[in-house]
């Protein structure tokens, strides 16, 4: 069945819905939610029941979008206070340890095609060119996995995690379109070109990252919409601007919009909770059809031949290159534990990204390149399936997990930034109530406030003498520590 513009709409569908519901029943045993996404687009494909997908400029387009999107998201739930004292690990990590892993993998992949009986012959740059495509961790598979199982790490793990998968990109990017580059053109590889292409990236993606940010902040808060529901519409357009503007200029757009949300959500920000639930819901469902569209891509009886290797490859990558370079990139920082280290190691996550980058030599015809994405495709598959599903175990058995703060109240209620208060909730028990049961017999701190009292299913709005029962739930709203010291 060939994907039409008459069909596209019922058979999109039909797809997103059945990846949703595999996805749940996943979640109870554990497995990579995007695990399934991929395999739900396999069983649909050219192997399976039959969907006709072969257009990588297509699933490029598709993912292009998809990972504007997740990683400006991801970077809205970034703090900086949290990202600010790893600074200088995820940097290391995003870049030399990027390089560091290419090297280590393409040699090995050179050795395998080259002293080996491996089915596999490739050049020395082709090699190099196959381990820059898998160099970056995910960022769709790490903020995935670490936010959907509620996973909060010792020794500030998850925000360097994030920061990495988050910002690796650009350097795994550069390399796998300079080495495109040179193979396509036959000239020599220049140490020099690299490291000037990559400064430009960086710069221009930091740079217009940074001012986009700025820019949508200063918007939104000035300007008044008269729908709420505009405004994360409007943030979204100047996501895809960023990103556009960025690549026009041969900057990492990829880089630029992971900065724009880290600005975005460490600001006040009008209508942020609208804005939130919008992006939030707009990644999840940008995932789903970015892992079904790479999955649909793919020839699942062409992995046959490539498995062998594959698992080679992969295993190499898992085992020894991961480990390497981040023993190498975190030599510096003798703060971090061993168990930390090998924890980070573990988190070396493939996903949509690495499949993305691997449509590229395939767009530009280099030779081999479809063995290229059936092996990148394949070591995908592994790492989803050793690593993604054994993180929360792995973090157990290292003793670095720790109990998930709690986020928001159980009430739902939100403030606007602008409002410099904040809201909890508190369990009354029955010690509580031994000194009276009325609001007024509560000794509640100074500069704070019962705004609601929930009970059962019942809501109630208090005055000092309602009666309270043992059990009932009081939202609490407080004013801030800085302004009440600045009340003293």
């Amino acid at each position: 069945m060939m994907i039409t513009a008459e069909n596209i709409l019922l058979i999109g569908s039909i797809l997103i819905f059945i990846s949703i519901l595999i996805s749940k029943t996943g979640y109870k045993f554990g497995i990579p939610t995007l695990l399934l996404f991929l395999l739900v687009g396999m069983l649909f494909g050219s192997d399976g029941l039959g969907i006709q997908f072969n257009s990588a400029k297509d699933a490029q387009f598709v993912g292009m979008i998809a990972l504007s999107i997740i990683l400006f998201t991801g970077g809205m739930d970034t703090r900086f206070r949290e990202i600010k004292p790893i600074l200088p690990q995820g940097i290391l990590l995003s870049t030399a340890g990027v390089l560091v892993t290419t090297l280590l993998t393409g040699l090995f992949i050179y050795f395998l095609s080259d002293h080996t009986k491996a089915d596999i012959q490739l050049t020395l740059l082709a090699s190099l060119l196959l381990a820059a495509t898998m160099s970056s961790t995910d960022s769709a598979s790490v903020f995935n996995l670490l936010r959907s199982q509620r996973m909060n790490l010792k020794e500030n793990l998850r925000p360097m995690l994030e920061l990495e998968s988050g910002s690796n990109d650009p350097m795994a990017y550069m390399l796998t379109i300079v080495l495109i580059q040179v193979i396509g053109s036959g000239t020599d590889l220049h140490a020099g070109i690299i490291a000037r292409d990559l400064l430009v990236q960086f710069f221009f993606g930091g740079t217009i990252g940074y001012a986009a940010g700025k820019f949508a902040v200063w918007l939104i808060n000035k300007i008044e919409l008269p729908n709420t529901s505009l405004y994360p519409i409007l943030l979204l357009s100047i996501v895809f601007i960023t990103f556009t503007t960025t690549d026009l200029v041969h900057g990492n757009g990829y880089l630029a919009v992971y900065i724009a949300g880290v600005i975005v959500g460490n600001a006040k920000l009008a209508s942020r909770k609208e804005t939130q639930t919008f992006m939030d819901g707009l990644t999840w469902l940008f995932q789903i059809i970015m892992f079904l569209a790479l999955g649909l891509l793919v020839n699942p009886h062409e992995m046959i031949g490539i498995a062998g290797i594959g698992l080679l490859i992969g295993a190499f990558m898992i085992v020894v290159a991961r480990p390497v370079s981040v023993f190498l990139c975190l030599l510096p920082f003798r703060n971090i534990s061993l168990r930390a280290r090998l924890f980070v190691s573990w988190v070396g996550l493939r996903g949509a990204v690495p499949i993305i980058f691997a449509t590229y030599p395939v767009i530009a015809e280099i030779p081999g390149s479809n063995q290229l994405f059936n092996i990148v495709f394949f070591i995908t598959l592994l790492s989803l399936v050793i690593q993604g599903m054994s993180i929360s175990q792995m973090a157990r058995w290292l003793k670095l997990d720790m109990p998930q703060a709690k986020e928001g109240n159980a009430f739902g209620v939100e403030l606007p930034d602008e409002i410099d208060t904040r809201l909890d909730d508190l369990t009354l028990t029955a010690e509580m109530l031994e000194e009276g049961n009325r609001l007024a017999d509560m000794n509640l701190p100074q500069g704070t406030l019962v705004m609601l009292v929930k009970r059962g299913n019942e809501f109630i709005i208090p005055n000092g003498q309602i009666e309270l029962h043992e059990g009932d739930k009081l939202l609490l709203i407080s004013e801030n520590k800085q302004k009440k010291r600045q009340n003293l």
